[in-house]
């Protein structure tokens, strides 16, 4: 298993050692591998709702060029 030091503010560290202090949590490494976890199933939960809301919205009109033109007019309105 690959080795990895992350740096936490201490009241991230004293969170951390909290969850671990539970019981449930074998050690920090145990904790955050489990916040990884759900993290990563939050993702794929999400990529399915997506994905339901396309089958369930049908065949579209634009173009492929348009779509991905709205894509990207999309992204820069996020950031900005």
């Amino acid at each position: 298993m690959a080795t990895m030091n992350v740096s936490l503010p201490d009241e991230m560290r004293s969170y951390v050692e909290s969850q671990v202090a539970t019981g449930y949590f074998a050690n920090a490494s145990d904790f955050v591998r489990h916040l990884i976890r759900m993290d990563s199933e939050e993702g794929r939960g999400r990529l399915r709702e997506l994905i339901a809301e396309g089958d369930r919205g049908g065949i579209s009109d634009l173009t492929f060029d348009e779509i991905i033109a709205q894509a990207r007019e999309s992204k820069k309105s996020r950031a900005a």
